[in-house]
């Protein structure tokens, strides 16, 4: 299929003068120092996905919460974006186009992009190694080179000079409201990034902008509580999230539920977390759809603008708004001191999610609404209008390939992570579809503006 310089399907694809040479994944192992990053590629060689799945190696060795990650990610793919937008045209530049002198190299605009970020998000690695592989695959002249690195790294400057002042940093105190149905911590530790729903978006919108309603439409814990719709939500999680029956609860989930719970985790520190496992997919899909480089900076910068925006829209939901749930096991574990006479404590119930020691885990974060769900509203939203079809198959193994899943539609796959949470134990449904919801608004807001 041949693809219009912007990255839509159609016209004629743009000649470039830098020539990408294929590489087997075990050929291109990263180099690296500091971090122990990922294998360097999935083969062929393309600058682009190269990173990407190098920026997965640094999330799984860093940890942390998904909007810092997030926000990475958005960070490095705009400034691939808009070095190669200075070379080739794609669209509207994010920040602007850098200034080129003659003949650059793509690819080094691309890959030195990409390193000058990670450099300087991850000041802990080393991505030196990554760097010389990148540049190594590049038959361009050493001045054409030195050019496309002036462009990249220009632009990744910019990128990160733009965000030093975003609120990320942010030191803020939460304090739980402190009664029934509010959030309360499930693990030892403060709750995680409560600052996050005020950090500033990379897209052309503000904090707030996609904030759903409250769970179920209640404006009190009270009300929310008492009614039948959270004994219902309540009941579903109990049957279909726990770890195991239990004297008062039995579980129903079938052995393929919970493979779907497992398969969408990520939540471990270690793991590549919900971000960059939809990046991951997203890098499947453009393998088989056969984009080229311009055409997945643009894909990949749309992308990372929804999912940065996501983690905005669903902590807003979470911290900054009259009602911050509590978690099922806090819900099942407390259930007398709700006022719902259609509920029943379990003080042994335990969700299905847990440490790599078996021990019980929850997110240290308010349930609603999900943030897995949220990013898969946003991941599908963007690549449904990118490519004007729902129906694209694709296969996945999760992290450390332990179990492959198949979906025939992008909308399958996004349903699926929402969902696997409530199998999970982790979230109601509620949580699940007003986090979908939320992640399809931002990623409408997104391709409106930037596709």
């Amino acid at each position: 299929m041949s693809r219009s310089p912007d990255g839509r399907p159609g016209g004629a694809t743009p000649r470039r003068r830098t020539v990408l040479l294929g590489l087997t994944a075990g050929a291109a192992t990263a180099l690296t120092t500091g971090l122990p990053l990922a294998r360097a590629a999935d083969a062929p060689y393309e600058p682009v996905l190269y990173w990407s799945k190098i920026l997965e190696g640094a999330v799984k060795a860093t940890g942390g919460a998904p909007g810092p990650a997030a926000r990475a990610a958005a960070i490095m793919h705009l400034a691939m974006y808009d070095a190669a937008n200075s070379l080739v045209p794609i669209g509207r530049p994010y920040l602007a186009k850098q200034p080129v002198l003659g003949t650059a190299s793509l690819n080094a605009a691309i890959a030195t992009a990409a390193y000058t970020a990670l450099r300087a998000l991850y000041p802990s690695g080393s991505f030196d190694g990554n760097y010389g592989f990148a540049l190594s695959q590049d038959t361009s002249s050493q001045t054409e080179k030195d050019k496309g690195a002036a462009v990249g790294r220009g632009a990744a400057q910019a990128l990160v000079q733009a965000r030093a002042n975003d609120g990320e940093a942010a030191t803020v105190t939460y304090t739980p409201d402190g009664v029934p149905g509010s959030w309360r911590a499930t693990a030892p530790g403060p709750a995680v990034t409560p600052h996050w729903g005020r950090v500033k978006p990379f897209g052309e919108s503000t904090p707030g902008q996609f904030r759903p309603g409250p769970p179920g439409g209640f404006s009190t814990y009270q009300d929310l509580l008492r009614s039948s719709q959270y004994a219902e939500q309540l009941h579903e999680v109990r049957v279909f999230g726990g770890h195991s029956s239990t004297p008062l609860t039995t579980v129903v989930r079938t052995p393929e539920q919970s493979d779907i719970g497992r398969f969408w985790a990520n939540d471990l520190d270690g793991t590549y977390k919900p971000t960059s496992q939809l990046y991951q997919h997203a890098r499947i899909i453009a393998r088989k759809q056969a984009l080229t480089p311009t055409q997945n900076a643009r894909l990949f910068a749309v992308l990372s603008i929804a999912l940065a925006d996501a983690a905005v829209a669903a902590w807003d939901a979470k911290y900054d708004t009259p009602i911050d749930l509590w978690r099922p096991v806090s819900a099942i574990n407390l259930a007398d001191s709700d006022g719902n006479p259609a509920t029943t404590p379990d003080p042994a119930w335990r969700p299905l999610s847990s440490n790599l020691d078996g021990s019980s885990y929850t997110p240290a974060f308010p349930a609603y609404v999900s943030g897995h769900a949220t990013f898969a509203g946003a991941w599908g939203g963007v690549l449904r209008t990118y490519f004007a079809t729902d129906t694209i198959a694709f296969s996945a193994t999760t992290d450390g390939g332990t179990a492959t899943r198949r979906f025939n539609t992008l909308s399958a796959a996004t349903n699926e992570n929402a969902i696997s949470r409530i199998y999970l134990g982790v979230h109601y449904r509620w949580d699940a579809e007003q986090g979908l919801a939320t992640g399809e608004n931002v990623a409408r807001n997104v391709t409106d503006t930037y596709l």
